[in-house]
């Protein structure tokens, strides 16, 4: 209630708020130009690493793009290679079960 009273009582000055009104349209672009980058370039590696053009990324930039960037990534199938298991060892395949045969230990050295 102060801030209002304040106002009431001291009106701004015109020109000072076409001056504030002019820099902050000329700040503008550069902002949303940081705000698109700060979304695009995730986007880009993760459409990358899903498998697709990384330059559908940029559909961001159109209104309700995003929406329709999130919808696609969410329901398509993603081609997508499993990722290596790093250091350890393959997994030996598992023996045929029911074993079909019992391997018999070889035989001893006849002296």
């Amino acid at each position: 209630m102060h801030l209002v009273a304040f106002f009431l009582q001291n009106p701004p000055d015109p020109q000072q708020i076409q001056k504030l009104a002019l820099t902050f349209l000329a700040i503008l672009p550069f902002l949303i130009l940081i705000g698109l980058a700060i979304v695009i370039v995730p986007f880009w590696f993760i459409l990358k690493k899903a498998g697709f053009s990384p330059w559908m990324s940029l559909i961001y930039i159109v209104p309700f793009g995003n929406l329709f960037l999130y919808y696609f990534l969410a329901f398509s199938d993603w081609k997508v290679v499993p990722a290596p298991q790093g250091n350890w060892p393959p997994q030996a395949p598992y023996p045929p079960y029911p074993p079909q045969s019992i391997p018999q230990p070889p035989n001893p050295p006849q002296l």
